[in-house]
């Protein structure tokens, strides 16, 4: 990948990409770029010449070691705007970046790759997620409560993360959940729903997420309650394990 001083990949992806803003087509492009700003996962870089939006100055500007500077513009479509939604690296020293641009995600009400929507970000197609039903004995416990006790997860592999434990609702304290008004979303796995885990007087805010409707790729998991490794006890075949370190610690 890239680091912030280095060098920065690209690569062509072979993907239709389109982004829409307020129902209109933004762009539409058959070779849209996948670009490393970070190490974590790429952003979409597309072709000028794909924009169906109108492209208006604003008075943004981002400097980057490794891009060079930005010049931000405001997105125009049908009459809506999103206001500094759009950056082109005009004097870019990277090859080829000079004929991009790169729409906010955030700013953009959906995207699709091909014809099936996106959430979050592009797809990293280095990232994989493998999903094995497993027999292995899973205990979770919170403060020295039981919360979770199953013989059939389902557990979740993807690089460079920590494996999850997606286990059936009838194998978790259903008693000690509380419903969150948390969501979050995936591009790999979809939207999830939080519960927080109360025992006795304490909360414990947003430690348990399910995935009613994931993507299909994904649909091993549907239905099954999952816990952060990161901060709670969980006994592998009466193992107790470390807790990993995470973006999620």
């Amino acid at each position: 990948m890239s680091d912030p001083t280095g060098p920065v990949q690209i690569e062509t992806s072979h993907k239709r990409v389109r982004a829409y803003l307020g129902g209109h087509l933004v762009a539409d492009s058959l070779r849209p770029a996948l670009v490393w700003e970070h190490p974590y996962y790429p952003t979409y870089y597309l072709p000028a010449v794909d924009l169906r939006a109108k492209l208006e100055p604003s008075n943004g500007v981002s400097h980057s070691p490794a891009l060079g500077t930005g010049t931000g513009y405001d997105v125009v479509v049908n009459g809506i705007t999103a206001e500094n939604a759009a950056l082109r690296y005009h004097d870019s020293p990277v090859p080829g970046l000079t004929e991009l641009v790169r729409l906010a995600w955030e700013s953009m009400d959906e995207w699709f790759e091909e014809d099936e929507p996106v959430y979050v970000h592009p797809r990293d197609p280095y990232s994989r997620v493998d999903i094995l039903a497993g027999s292995r004995h899973v205990r979770v416990e919170i403060d020295g409560v039981t919360v979770a006790d199953s013989h059939s997860p389902r557990i979740l592999f993807e690089t460079g993360l920590p494996p999850r434990y997606y286990l059936p609702l009838t194998d978790v304290r259903m008693d000690l959940l509380q419903d969150s008004d948390t969501h979050s979303s995936c591009p790999y796995k979809g939207n999830a729903d939080y519960w927080h885990v109360r025992i006795g007087a304490n909360e414990y805010t947003d430690y348990v997420w399910i995935y009613r409707t994931p993507v299909p790729e994904s649909q091993k998991i549907q239905g099954l309650a999952c816990f952060y490794n990161e901060k709670v006890d969980i006994y592998l075949d009466g193992e107790l394990q470390d807790r990993p370190h995470s973006p999620f610690s």
